[in-house]
């Protein structure tokens, strides 16, 4: 369950930003996860609810983005979306993968007053 390391450190980074820039309170935690990432959205709301208790991002909205795995074959040059965690070029077959999109973990934007 690598929701809680994830949410207890983008928790940490939500509260120290949210001081340094003076706010009083957190309403919105925009945050993008890669499908590889492999975060349950469920279960990462719940850790982070819990990471920010009791503090200024207690009642934030938790808004999360899911980037689909994107790679490009190194052999044929094909950009493709994974589909079915089928990890094989759709042109050509091969396995000489690229990740374009999709190991992505980032706080888009952190929202408040």
């Amino acid at each position: 369950m690598h929701e809680l390391a994830i949410a207890q450190n983008l928790s940490a980074i939500v509260l120290e930003v949210a001081v340094k820039e003076n706010l009083s309170r957190v309403a919105k935690v925009n945050i993008t996860f890669g499908q590889m990432v492999q975060i349950v959205p469920d279960i990462f709301e719940f850790a982070f609810r819990e990471s920010v208790r009791d503090s200024i991002a207690s009642n934030a909205e938790l808004n999360l983005e899911i980037v689909p795995v994107k790679m490009k074959c190194r052999q044929c040059g094909n950009d493709f979306q994974v589909k079915e965690n089928n990890f094989a070029c759709c042109n050509c077959s091969s396995t000489d993968l690229e990740i374009v999109h999709g190991n992505e973990l980032f706080i888009n934007s952190i929202e408040g007053d």
